[in-house]
């Protein structure tokens, strides 16, 4: 209980700090004539015109009295115009009129200059953490609503993608295998191999961006020798692949590993090997899921742990 209560207080510290930081105490919101609540029934009806009163209370969870008199004051001011539903005569489906998209339009264009401004002094990756926990928050607190986003698409590599490639993997090997820096060192000398050595006819990389946040990614290479470097005929390699915590258990790791193989196929490989560890079991099971076979294993110790590495293979031509 202590700990549930120490959280509460840290979350409403937070609270305090962004409703001030984005100015929703005033009496107007960015300096508009229109409360926070106004000015959010104006952006949900400006995106999404037909709704009912009801249907705003319920969007919103506010009381269905409080919802009809401030629609009755937007309606007062020729914002808010309303159509009998033909379907159910109780019913009225709501719209904003001429008057009402030319009142919220500059307070979109405040919003969206406000919300600018709050990036603008941030890197890049400093926005892409910013959005993800953003992301994080929503997914966390509302599950249902992470189930219904479009899904994310697979993309090449962008500037800055290679450095959160390393991040993420060092941080997230870190928090839940122990992994140490050494291993985070093996990834960043990967990645510039990868720049150093591409042959883009025959090899290339992917992230799965969702919502402006990267999520996951993935590297497809030619297959080389460990001890003499030189290129293994027809053997592609799939490494780096990894999932961010927030997007598991929906088939984006899949899709990755499907996409590798699509892209090893039509560059003419006929087999595809990756090097893995015994730990790794949400790995191992999409290697599985996808027709790998496990060619051989070997204990080591690496990364600051005693491991079994293990080399799977998979025949294109099955």
């Amino acid at each position: 209980m202590q700990n549930l209560d120490h959280h509460a207080q840290t979350l409403r510290a937070f609270n305090r700090f962004y409703t001030g930081r984005i100015g929703v105490l005033g009496a107007g919101l960015l300096a508009s004539r229109f409360s926070l609540t106004e000015s959010r029934v104006l952006w949900e009806l400006a995106h999404r015109p037909g709704l009912s009163a009801r249907d705003l209370a319920r969007e919103l969870a506010l009381d269905a009295g409080y919802i009809s008199r401030l629609l009755a004051g937007l309606r007062g001011q020729g914002l808010v115009r309303a159509q009998r539903s033909a379907q159910d005569g109780r019913q009225w489906h709501l719209s904003l009129s001429a008057a009402g998209r030319r009142a919220f339009a500059p307070l979109d264009q405040r919003s969206q200059a406000q919300a600018r401004s709050l990036l603008q002094p941030l890197s890049a990756p400093q926005q892409q953490e910013l959005l993800y926990a953003t992301r994080r928050v929503q997914q966390l607190l509302s599950p249902e609503a992470a189930e219904t986003a479009a899904a994310p698409v697979l993309r090449g590599l962008q500037a800055g993608d290679l450095g959160w490639v390393v991040a993420r993997h060092g941080a997230l090997y870190a928090a839940e295998h122990g992994f140490n820096q050494r291993f985070e060192a093996l990834v960043a000398r990967i990645a510039a191999d990868y720049v150093d050595d591409l042959d883009a006819r025959r090899e290339s990389a992917w992230v799965a961006q969702w919502q402006g946040v990267v999520m996951g990614c993935v590297f497809l290479v030619q297959a080389r020798d460990d001890d003499t470097g030189t290129p293994v005929p027809g053997v592609a390699q799939l490494r780096l692949l990894l999932v961010e915590p927030a997007a598991r258990g929906r088939g984006l790791g899949q899709r990755l590993v499907d996409e590798c193989h699509r892209f090893a196929a039509a560059a003419g490989y006929t087999r595809v090997r990756l090097w893995t560890h015994s730990v790794l079991l949400a790995a191992r099971a999409i290697y599985e899921r996808a027709g790998y076979k496990l060619l051989a294993s070997a204990a080591h110790h690496s990364f600051g742990h005693a491991l079994v590495g293990e080399v799977w293979e998979k025949d294109l031509r099955q």
